[in-house]
């Protein structure tokens, strides 16, 4: 399973890095998402696969002896799931307000001075 994770992660991150390298708008917000979605599981991956039972400890215990799945990365993913949602709901609203404005998805025309279109 971890295996077959790591490869993912992998796969996610380049694909990820090759669309960021790209000169459209969108690739390069579908770049973000991708590289996102593989620090996720990244840091899944990272905070050991294990089947268990929820940590609650019982009242009469003194200390944990079952196996039990870690909630650290659990919640680390879920705050960074909510971040990269904002992140990406901010590019689409600034991706559209520069597609109106410049009538064109290439990132190239950015750096276009209007001086130079007489």
């Amino acid at each position: 399973m971890e295996l077959l994770l790591v490869i993912l992660i992998g796969v996610l991150y380049a694909t990820g890095i090759f669309m960021l390298l790209r000169r459209s708008m969108v690739k390069l917000l579908i770049g973000l998402i991708l590289l996102g979605n593989g620090a996720n599981l990244l840091i899944f991956l990272l905070g050991r696969i294990t089947k268990g039972a929820p940590p609650v400890i019982d009242s009469a215990a003194k200390f944990f002896t079952d196996v039990y799945a870690d909630p650290i990365p659990q919640a680390l993913i879920l705050t960074a799931i909510v971040i990269s949602f904002g992140l990406q709901a901010f590019a689409i609203v600034l991706l559209k307000r520069v597609y109106v404005l410049i009538n064109s998805d290439d990132l190239d025309d950015l750096n276009t001075p209007e001086e130079e279109d007489i």
